[in-house]
């Protein structure tokens, strides 16, 4: 298999038809703990792409394996699902490279940010991007909801299982024997199939343009199942946001909060595992100080044995 680098990207390109014909200049992104992404620019051309490989063991400190084939399930479900979305929701697939686990996509355009990069930033008026989120969101569900088509189609929960719910849900279990049946009722909710989950609905994997088009990215682990899971995992990031003290955090919250509060009550059952894996999962938010995750410890053990009657009210 081609592994690809900054230093073998020009060796990749002379092999790909789809690239002839171009001098391609190529950086390294920031790809998370699972993939490698890279931007490549055409010389000539101008032309912008982003290329994707799948790994197979996540750069953790843990062993976190996963299938690679999981590239393959992303680009079909980008092209399945762009018919659904607001226009420039989903980005736009190239090609793919299936021996290689790769696949390409048109890049977004120049000073494009991640919307996690924006908030860290602490920047300003935000609330539309907030708006925008909620409806990709909603948009995605209800228009995949007990649909046979999906189901038949993505009901594989393969990846979703290794990269979510073993490394957040049974991993954080097993440091908190005492919260264990609570995880256990949340694995479950998460299995069941009632509409089209990203997985990984969080800020880093929401880049906004500069025209301020809200682009949903990063689809390794979309499966049909519980749509709750999507609400609470940006609800959650936006709660340890909040935590860390981001200026403006809390009010983005609430606007989710109130766009998404049709999945209760199945999104607050999430919301208090996600918060407590967040500190004592495989995947710990690296910005929190360590005061700070031990306030986070201690309010999602609140949330999880004493469930809120609303997503909203956590934001108050």
């Amino acid at each position: 298999m081609f592994h690809l680098t900054t230093e073998s990207f020009a060796e990749y390109a002379q092999g790909r038809s789809e690239l002839a014909g171009e001098a391609w200049r190529a950086r390294l992104l920031g790809g998370g703990v699972s993939n490698t992404v890279m931007l490549a620019q055409g010389a000539r051309s101008g032309r912008r792409l982003v290329f994707k490989q799948a790994l197979g063991q996540l750069r953790v400190k843990e062993v976190w394996l996963a299938d690679q084939s999981r590239i393959h399930r992303e680009a079909a479900s980008i092209r399945a699902l762009a018919p659904l979305l607001p226009a420039g929701a989903v980005p736009v697939v190239a090609f793919e490279d299936r021996a290689n686990f790769i696949y390409a996509m048109e890049a977004a355009p120049g000073g494009s940010d991640d919307w996690k990069t924006r908030l860290m930033r602490g920047e300003a008026r935000e609330e539309a991007v907030a708006r925008q989120a909620a409806a990709i969101l909603n948009a995605l569900v209800r228009g995949t909801m007990d649909v046979p088509r999906w189901r038949d189609e993505f009901g594989d929960q393969h990846c979703f299982d290794q990269l979510r719910l073993d490394p957040y849900y049974r991993f954080t279990a097993a440091r908190h024997p005492d919260l264990r049946e609570a995880f256990e009722e949340a694995i479950a909710l998460a299995r069941r199939p009632r509409a089209m989950v990203h997985g990984d609905f969080s800020p880093k994997n929401l880049l906004v343009s500069p025209a301020g088009v809200v682009t949903l990215i990063d689809f390794e682990v979309i499966h049909y199942g519980d749509p709750a899971f999507d609400a609470a995992f940006l609800l959650n990031h936006l709660l340890l946001k909040a935590a860390h003290g981001v200026p403006g955090a809390r009010e983005l919250g609430r606007i989710c909060a109130r766009e998404l509060a049709w999945m209760e009550p199945d999104s607050t059952r999430h919301l208090g595992c996600l918060h407590l894996s967040r500190v004592d999962g495989k995947s710990p938010a690296e910005y929190l100080t360590e005061a700070e995750r031990e306030r986070v410890r201690g309010a999602a053990r609140e949330m999880i044995l004493r469930p809120p009657r609303g997503i909203t009210e956590l934001f108050e």
